[in-house]
């Protein structure tokens, strides 16, 4: 297989399971408490899910250097517009995607369980500026 397709398949495929692996946990979370249980988000957050966390972790970590190496074989600048919004984006959905593993594992220990709104609304606006990444990669006005 050529290095760019490898390249390109193992990006898709780390966005894919990062996108996924959040949605999994967000429908996770709804249903429980949509059963009724004001304090579920908690529990499903801090049960073994360990693998869901460790997988977006994963993609997280993967994504830079695919995505750059991929940017140096095809031979694209890095000033471009659509490459810029795209890493300005990913950092702060990055920081937000680890912010929300960070409480995650503060409430664990503490077992203090807040409101979680702000982490709610962080968790979305991480998982909109994925989607805008992915629109932008999917364009790539160049």
């Amino acid at each position: 297989m050529e290095t760019l397709t490898a390249l390109k398949v193992a990006h898709i495929v780390a966005t894919v399971l990062l996108l996924v692996s959040a949605l999994g946990l967000a429908i996770w979370v709804w249903r429980t408490r949509r059963n009724g249980d004001a304090t579920a988000h908690a529990r499903t957050l801090q049960r073994p899910r360990l693998f869901i966390w460790l997988v977006m972790g994963l993609a997280l970590l993967s994504m830079p250097f695919t995505g750059w190496w991929m940017v140096h074989l095809v031979g694209w600048p890095l000033g471009q517009t659509w490459l810029l919004a795209s890493s300005v984006l990913y950092t702060v959905a990055a920081l937000g995607g680890c912010w929300c593993g960070l409480t995650r594992c503060a409430r664990r220990r503490q077992r203090a369980m807040g409101n979680g709104k702000f982490t709610f609304a962080l968790a979305l606006f991480s998982f909109v500026c994925f989607i805008a990444i992915a629109g932008l990669m999917g364009a790539k006005p160049v």
